[in-house]
């Protein structure tokens, strides 16, 4: 059990109140945090114009000369310190800011490039600490980082539609896990270099704006989540913990008549007012509970679900977490209303009471559970010296929990291990988007496309800077890439990559076929081409690299972009239709020659509807009936040409990227779908 910890931070003057000439009405001393009530605030007696209140940590920052000035470096080590070391021991914990807009929420969460706030201070310690640990400790850190828009959850780590859309990703709860986002990206992190990187894009994706209040006011809630998990061998025995650092940057409560918003922003003001209201009311109601104010007549109800927020909080607030709250105030006069609600509601989570457990890995635990009952049933054994009858069926049982307790190990040991290992190469990074799993590989690399139906994995093979030999496990000597198809040799090509180009190379007597055409000679392979290695293997090759140069030239012209999408896709169909029907396997016994043609002739008059249409579309023309449809090469041609500021033809096709097609291209494209159907 433990209670939720509470720190007051007090921020300096800022601009508007200096010119307003606010006066200091908020004090803080030792652990102890006062506010006087201004004299243009009528109410209480003069004895009660002043509050105290009591937290674990009350931080000064209105002034940086002083010798009790609150930095963000001391703040780390009061509280981002304990964070980490509290998911260093499999604990689950939560750090979120609190106040009213413009009171230094994002600065003290996020801070700035030359001052860094808490969660970027949180990361580094997080590295550094990794560096530090025994290298029999094995570390696996994922990344998420969401932002709650007007009740809608965004990921901020990926593209996505404007947050006015009203789009938005689902909050589902696990009975055992308990609310998350349903397919929210997780991103797999190697160094604090790729998580500085991810922050950065994701703050750069969030939702702000300036009010009468703040320039930069952050308009959404934001949640950046670490996962660690920690494997390790404890006596010989798995140890495997899960913890969870739950970062929230809270938009600030705010006032419509002294921000002068209005529109959207008075909208998102007023989404962001009712989500804090439900965690103050959900704050309110777990303080009752904890404190036993409950009655026989009436339980408490405490409403999570009234807000996205409160609702992705449910395991912070009252659950199994280490809880931290920051309550960041202004210390002027003229927000003396909102300093007192916000003081009133820290000192209220106080009595907040958490209940967090060590996360465990289930198998790892049943292998500990395991031994448990081996050391006890040695125990008996030795107690009853062999002479109880039932002796030899206790000893029966001890012998297959101990072959249940090796073998779960040496399982659990060689995935564990396994993983480990292809992630820790620099080429490869794992995330998780939406419901799927992206293996994401910077090197060149080839993509196995099996014709087995009974064939469940993805092979990648990732091309070092080098030659990388392919053949069959029959060779004498080491194959970099060993396949087992037929019609392969034992040695049957080179793979040579060199400053970013990759040759094929044919071994005497090999049958190699790029793009359906027989090799016999060094080829170099492009982005996307299909190569066939004897009479069955069948790989995609692909480029990240030129793939990503493709992309940045065909960005400059929409029409351009497209068609060559169209073509390439048309294209590897037909190489991959080609190659299929040269293989002997199973996808020759359920298709014929003539059923592919078929389908490739309607992919390719597909593709010329294509086309036409989005040549029609950028040149502005409008939409003609389909009577009208049989449009000659020529035209394409020309309404193409149209949109190139070339002065002639041949000039234009001259000038055009290889990569992207040309006018004379798209003509023949049309002529060879014309002369299909």
């Amino acid at each position: 059990m433990a209670s939720v910890r509470v720190a007051v931070r007090v921020r300096p003057l800022n601009k508007r109140e200096r010119q307003l000439s606010s006066s200091v009405i908020v004090h803080v001393k030792e652990n102890t945090t006062s506010i006087h009530k201004p004299s243009s605030v009528g109410g209480e007696k003069l004895k009660d114009r002043v509050k105290i209140f009591s937290y674990e940590f009350s931080y000064d920052s209105t002034d940086r000369r002083s010798p009790a000035f609150a930095s963000q470096e001391r703040i780390f080590h009061d509280l981002g310190s304990d964070v980490l070391k509290a998911a260093f021991e499999g604990l689950n914990t939560c750090v979120f800011a609190y106040g009213q807009t413009g009171s230094g929420k994002s600065y003290t969460m996020m801070g700035h490039a030359d001052d860094k706030g808490l969660i970027p201070r949180i990361c580094e310690g997080l590295f550094s600490e990794i560096r530090s640990k025994n290298k029999a400790v094995s570390f696996c850190t994922e990344v998420s980082y969401l932002e709650i828009y007007n009740e809608r959850v965004q990921d901020l780590l990926t593209k996505r539609t404007a947050p006015t859309d009203g789009g938005g990703l689902r909050v589902r709860e696990h009975p055992r896990d308990g609310p998350y986002v349903e397919n929210l990206s997780k991103h797999s992190i190697l160094s604090h270099s790729d998580l500085e990187d991810l922050i950065f894009l994701g703050n750069a994706n969030r939702t702000t704006a300036s009010t009468g209040m703040n320039n930069v006011s952050s308009r959404s809630h934001a949640i950046f989540t670490i996962s660690i998990t920690q494997a390790w061998l404890d006596a010989e025995l798995p140890r495997e913990t899960l913890s969870k650092i739950h970062l929230v940057d809270l938009a600030g409560s705010e006032r419509a008549n002294a921000t002068c918003t209005t529109g959207t922003r008075l909208k998102e003001g007023a989404n962001i007012n009712k989500s804090l209201v439900t965690l103050g009311s959900v704050i309110s109601a777990l303080a009752d509970l904890s404190g036993g104010a409950t009655t026989k007549k009436k339980q408490i109800f405490i409403p999570f679900r009234d807000s996205v927020l409160t609702w992705l909080l449910k395991d912070s607030l009252g659950g199994n977490s280490v809880t931290t709250m920051i309550a960041t105030v202004s210390p002027a006069d003229v927000n003396y209303i909102e300093t007192l609600s916000t003081l009133r509601y820290a000192s209220r989570a106080r009595n907040i009471v958490n209940s967090p457990t060590v996360n465990e890995d289930g198998s790892v635990k049943v292998i500990r559970e395991l031994q448990a009952e081996v050391t006890r049933l040695r125990r008996l054994l030795e107690v009853s010296n062999g002479e109880l009858p039932s002796s030899v069926d206790v000893a029966d049982e001890l012998h297959q929990n101990e072959e249940k307790v090796l073998a779960l190990t040496k399982k659990w040991t060689s995935e564990w291990g396994e993983t480990q290992s292809i992630l820790q190469e620099e080429a490869v990074a794992l995330r998780k988007e939406g419901s799927g799993v992206v293996l994401d590989c910077q090197l060149p690399h080839l993509i196995g496309i099996d014709d087995d139906l009974l064939s469940t994995g993805i092979i990648l093979y990732y091309l070092k800077e080098g030659r990388t030999m392919i053949g069959s496990d029959e060779a004498s000597c080491s194959q970099g890439i060993v396949l087992h198809w037929p019609g392969l040799l034992a040695e049957h090509c080179v793979l040579e990559s060199r400053a970013g180009t990759v040759t094929l190379i044919p071994q005497d007597g090999a049958l190699c076929s790029v793009n359906g055409s027989v090799v016999t000679e060094p080829c170099q392979l492009t982005q996307g081409v299909i190569i066939q290695l004897g009479r069955g293997t069948v790989l995609r090759f692909n480029h990240p690299t030129e793939a990503a140069h493709l992309k940045e030239k065909c960005q400059s012209g929409l029409l351009s972009a497209v068609i060559l999408s169209l073509t390439d896709m048309t294209k590897s169909a037909e190489n991959l239709s080609e190659v299929m029907l040269q293989t002997p396997g199973k996808m020759e016994e359920k298709l014929n020659q003539q059923e592919v043609e078929q389908q490739v002739q309607e992919s390719q008059n597909r593709r010329n509807r294509d086309i036409k249409r989005l040549s029609e579309e950028n040149c502005g023309a409008p939409h003609q009936p389909r009577a009208e449809e049989k449009t000659t090469g020529a035209e394409i041609k020309e309404t193409v040409c149209g949109q190139m500021d070339v002065p002639s033809t041949e000039t234009a096709e001259s000038e055009v990227p290889s990569s992207c097609p040309t006018s004379a291209t798209v003509e023949k494209l049309m002529t060879t779908g014309n002369q299909h159907s």
